[in-house]
């Protein structure tokens, strides 16, 4: 098994920044990758941005040229850079891994989420 907890939510006003963390229990060196998903009140879970275990990135087109998506192995943690918040970047943030099939920890995981709230 593997605990996602993610930190790093709370209250911005627009046009600021917040950096979200994502901590994985165990080593992330065998994801295939990891992502971070949002859901604002009433609406559906949606992808913000993926990492895969090559590097690659991704993002949705909402928030392309805003946030970022990095990782650091050593830390077995993936953050997200947001920028440049807008109040329809608010909803709460959820953390994702999948792990390679074949592998020890093989399977999808999520954390509980980390609520952001743009507002002035």
């Amino acid at each position: 098994q593997v605990q996602l907890v993610e930190s790093g939510g709370g209250l911005v006003q627009p046009g600021g920044s917040l950096r979200l963390s994502c901590a994985a229990s165990r080593s992330i060196f065998f994801i295939n990758h990891m992502g971070w998903y949002r859901q604002a009140p009433g609406k559906e879970r949606e992808l913000v941005a993926i990492i895969t275990s090559g590097g690659s990135t991704n993002s949705a087109d909402s928030v392309k040229g805003r946030f970022t998506i990095s990782r650091d192995n050593a830390k077995n943690t993936v953050y997200l850079q947001m920028n440049s918040l807008k109040p329809e970047d608010t909803g709460v943030y959820y953390c994702n891994a999948e792990y390679s099939p074949g592998t020890l920890y093989s399977g999808i995981y999520w954390g509980k989420g980390t609520l952001v709230t743009v507002s002035s």
